[in-house]
């Protein structure tokens, strides 16, 4: 459900898979403007403005029996729930914050970056600085390993809100998005349990860092313009993530 509300904002607000411009053009990021599908398809702003705010109505302040799949926790935490699976997934709730950022909600946005902080980040062991991909409502871990896409969206959507609302609050977004890059690339000297969540020599995302999952990937990971604009932001391993755009994009072909 909540993937179906990104679908809607991303050819609108981000221009992430990179088809809006012929070849040879300039690349969205560098113009500020980006291509408006809705638009394009004959709808019109008012009509675009109101199925995005109804869609996100729905699924963040809805019946909550029926309808929300967020649900507020305490005075500054939040969640994004699986309603097929009864549970909280990295997906869900790295999708939530990138949906929100968007829509400029920096609150949602920051009470469900809380939650995954606190509740799904491992501290400690093979996987410290990564997310373990599914839990309980409270948090419980019922996964001992992370997913590489959580990560990947969870890095992009706190970029995107260091760009929107500035690093110096409560939250650094920046340094969080920053640490997560690091822990990507870089395991604990003598950690073999947990590999990179990216090859080092093949340059593409793996399924799963750990055992013979890391060994193959998973096309539904590959996401090139995140890593173009890492490439861009990140404070270190620049070249390996543009290098991994190109991979990505020859993958896809």
């Amino acid at each position: 459900m909540i993937a179906a509300l990104a679908c809607l904002i991303l050819p609108l607000t981000a221009n992430m898979t990179m088809i809006s411009a012929p070849a040879g053009s300039p690349r969205s990021f560098s113009t500020g403007k980006y291509r408006n599908l809705f638009g394009e398809a004959g709808k019109s702003d008012r009509e675009i403005k109101a199925k995005l705010e109804a869609a996100y109505k729905q699924l963040f302040y809805g019946n909550a029996e029926n309808e929300g799949v967020y649900y507020p926790v305490g005075t500054d935490l939040a969640y994004i729930k699986d309603i097929g699976n009864n549970d909280i997934r990295t997906e869900g709730i790295s999708y939530g914050m990138m949906i929100t950022v968007q829509l400029n909600h920096r609150d949602e946005f920051d009470r469900l970056w809380r939650w995954a902080d606190q509740k799904m980040r491992f501290k400690t062991g093979p996987h410290q600085g990564f997310f373990a991909w599914r839990c309980d409502e409270n948090g419980g871990n019922l996964a001992d390993t992370p997913a590489s896409d959580g990560e990947e969206y969870f890095a992009t959507a706190l970029y995107f809100a260091a760009g929107r609302w500035g690093s110096g609050g409560a939250i650094n977004y920046g340094k969080e998005a920053d640490s997560i890059l690091d822990a990507m690339l870089h395991r604990p000297a003598g950690q073999t349990a947990s590999t990179p969540m990216f090859d080092l020599k093949e340059k593409q995302v793996v399924f799963v860092p750990t055992g013979a999952a890391a060994t193959f990937t998973d096309a539904s990971y590959h996401l090139p313009a995140f890593y173009e604009l890492w490439g861009r932001w990140a404070p270190k391993d620049r070249q390996f993530w543009l290098d991994a755009a190109k991979t990505s994009r020859k993958y896809f072909r």
